[in-house]
């Protein structure tokens, strides 16, 4: 399995934008589909975006599509998801996780997760 990082997390007013990254270990980073996803307090995790093991193919979230971008550098073992125009409703822990290649756009088949980074959207 692959070990997942999150990193850049904070507070963010509402209309700013911010970036969060996951730096991943292990030698086969590129056999991985790698996916975003957050949890605001009281609520269920939910899908944020995914990308393929190129990163030439994209999925969303329909309702965050055109504000999240999500991309990713094999040479640095590191996914990001760019996050503009950010409202309080994202106030979540963001968390990456990881699933076999040819599964990536399966929600479900994320099983190898972050510990998550916290981003704070105030009004």
């Amino acid at each position: 399995q692959v070990q997942l990082v999150e990193s850049g997390g904070g507070s963010v007013q509402a209309g700013g934008s911010l970036r969060v990254s996951c730096a991943a270990s292990g030698r086969s980073f590129s056999r991985y589909g790698l996916g975003w996803f957050r949890q605001a307090p009281g609520k269920d995790r939910e899908f944020v975006a995914a990308i393929n093991w190129s990163g030439a193919s994209t999925y969303y979230a329909g309702s965050l599509k055109g504000r999240f971008t999500i991309s990713r550098d094999n040479a640095k073992n590191t996914v990001y998801l760019q996050m503009n125009s950010l409202a309080p409703d994202d106030t979540a822990i963001y968390y990456c996780a990881a699933a076999p290649a040819s599964l990536w756009q399966k929600v479900h088949a994320y099983d190898s997760w972050g510990q998550g980074t916290q981003v704070t959207v105030s009004s």
